[in-house]
């Protein structure tokens, strides 16, 4: 008998009996896009869930970050990692401005700010950092050098969703942050993203620019695009923010019994949580060193795969390997040793809130066999 499908993340779905009274409620007042009641409802909810004073809400994540480019009218060159998703510099492509990639920090996978300063030209006007799995980058840093060039600063927060730093939100940090809301993520919408900013000024140059750039029934302010949330997902991610907590500490615990297990592997690695962060366990990578544990990281994730376990090689191939941007001189293998290495090696183990006991043993007993 086939053995039971473990995913390696799986969606928050509010109960379906809550959701059909907001369907239902959303048949009857006509409303079904264009800033309408859920909409509304949403982006306060999550000013207050998440610590922040201004939050617009997307279709998506990768529009999201193509609408905050433009708002800040960034051109030229930017700095980015090449340890993420594709989608954080295909907005930036999509945009026509060339990426810059710099290698990142052997111990968070962050954009490395020692080596951000080597790569600004006169054409750089950017860095956009990524909180890889939602570990938060060294935003001080990245901020105080951005400050000394004159550089904005966007930050590529899809995996950051309700991260804090010091008992501060990570999203409030540099001029702009994105968020993901995407299925695969802590927290959804099934699909959306958001921006967030600090001023009013800001939030409703924001709004414009997702509605096609109207300001008012007649007047278009600049050329904008249709990236706007619906009211069947707005809805859909209210009841969301009710059991997301609660996802997250179930997520916890699967990180702990992983980290209890895998510490006594050979050739087995990890990252732990960070001091004075409160995580939400988006991911849970580890890196398979081949000489010390005797089976390279594909094979291990193809003996997971044989076992019908679902591991992901999040982040592999780098961004830079692709056809796309594998010509720019930031992209060659020898700038980037650090982000090439870790591409290489990782595997993103099955992390989500329906995990159970068994399927977490399951996952162990694999690896440690």
């Amino acid at each position: 008998m086939e053995k039971k499908l473990i995913t390696v993340t799986s969606p928050l779905i509010p109960p379906l009996e809550e959701f059909v009274t907001s369907l239902e409620d959303i048949w009857n007042r006509k409303w079904l896009t264009n800033n309408g009641v859920y909409h509304q409802q949403l982006e306060k909810a999550l000013c207050e869930y998440l610590g922040v004073d201004y939050i617009s809400l997307f279709s998506n994540g990768t529009l999201a970050l193509i609408t905050a480019l433009q708002t800040l009218r960034i051109t030229g060159e930017v700095i980015v990692t090449p340890f993420s998703f594709v989608a954080t510099t295909n907005a930036i492509w999509w945009n026509g401005i060339k990426p810059v990639f710099v290698d990142v920090d052997p111990l968070t996978l962050n954009l490395d700010p020692d080596k951000i300063e080597a790569a600004i030209t006169p054409n750089t006007t950017a860095i956009v950092p990524v909180h890889v799995y939602g570990n938060p980058a060294n935003i001080k840093r990245i901020e105080e050098i951005a400050d000394i060039y004159g550089l904005k600063v966007i930050n590529d927060a899809a995996h950051a969703f309700g991260v804090e730093q010091d008992g501060h939100s990570v999203l409030n940090y540099g001029d702009l942050s994105i968020l993901s809301f995407h299925a695969t993520k802590t927290y959804s919408t099934i699909e959306g993203g958001a921006i967030i900013c600090h001023d009013e000024k800001m939030k409703k140059r924001i709004d414009y620019l997702k509605n096609f750039g109207f300001a008012n029934e007649t007047t278009v302010v600049a050329p904008g695009i249709n990236a706007k949330m619906d009211e069947v997902r707005a809805a859909y991610g209210l009841l969301g923010l009710k059991y997301v907590d609660q996802a997250i500490e179930n997520r916890h615990k699967v990180a702990i019994r992983y980290r209890e297990v895998l510490k006594d592997i050979p050739g087995i690695s990890f990252m732990n949580d960070m001091q004075g962060v409160k995580h939400n366990y988006s991911y849970f990578p580890i890196f398979v060193d081949e000489e010390i544990y005797g089976m390279s990281r594909d094979a291990l994730y193809q003996k997971m795969k044989d076992d019908n376990v679902l591991g992901r090689r999040y982040f592999y191939p780098l961004i830079s390997t692709f056809p796309t941007y594998k010509g720019l001189e930031s992209a060659k293998p020898s700038n980037l040793p650090v982000a090439t290495k870790a591409a290489n090696t990782v595997i993103c183990l099955p992390m989500h809130h329906e995990l159970s006991e068994d399927d977490v043993e399951r996952v162990l007993n694999l690896i440690k066999k």
